[in-house]
């Protein structure tokens, strides 16, 4: 049986609604059990990473302080929120119009911005954050030495989970704070109003840095 990249579906007459098409889960790979790796429960990176956050932790505080290891940390989180950032806005929203890098561009983000409201498409696969996390926290040991780089690595990690979780829970579950109401409206103006702006999803500051913010509408403009 083949794995091959499956095309990008070609254009079909519409499901019954609107939220039947946010919600689609269109297959990626021809070969069943290919695809299936493609869509993950929201807990899984959860049972991944919380085990890894804590092993890394305990590594690394049996080799610095307390008060470094937090402090690496922090700064590994705030790295993060720059790495989530600039991965959003270079590699996610490179759009080759045709050919193999249509059909990668497609399967790394262009299929969450057709169908971004698929609950088993919103969290990263496993098979890529894991070797991604990995390696990341490899060079913060070979740049900073292996206390300090396990600690920068604590907090890169954990940067990491709170944006899985954060995007689940922007698409699925209604904010209770305001903050979390202005994440949310920030995030659905970046799938349904200008995807161009809006790339940070945890870490939205660095949109403010970069001058992407998305513009709120003013209160006094006519509607």
């Amino acid at each position: 049986m083949s794995s091959e990249v499956q095309e990008p579906p070609a254009p079909t007459p519409a499901p019954a609604t609107r939220t039947d098409v946010l919600k689609a889960s269109p297959p990626m790979f021809r070969t069943p059990v290919v695809d299936k790796v493609t869509r993950v429960h929201p807990i899984v990176p959860v049972l991944v990473f919380v085990p890894a956050i804590v092993v890394v932790a305990v590594l690394a505080d049996r080799r610095v302080g307390t008060g470094e290891l937090a402090l690496l940390a922090f700064c590994g989180w705030a790295f993060w929120g720059l790495v989530e950032y600039w991965t959003h806005r270079i590699v996610f929203h490179i759009e080759p119009e045709k050919g193999f890098g249509a059909r990668l561009h497609w399967m790394v983000h262009g299929v969450h911005h057709d169908h971004p409201n698929d609950p088993l498409r919103l969290v990263m696969p496993p098979a890529v954050s894991v070797p991604g996390s990995a390696a990341f926290v490899l060079g913060f040991v070979a740049l900073f030495g292996i206390g300090s780089g396990l600690s920068v690595g604590v907090g890169f990690l954990v940067g990491y989970l709170v944006y899985d979780m954060t995007h689940h829970a922007l698409h699925h579950h209604t904010p209770r704070t305001a903050f979390g109401r202005r994440l949310r409206e920030k995030h659905m103006r970046h799938h349904f109003q200008d995807d161009t702006r809006g790339f940070g999803i945890s870490a939205p500051w660095w949109d403010r840095v970069f001058r992407t913010a998305p513009d709120r509408p003013r209160r006094d403009a006519p509607r």
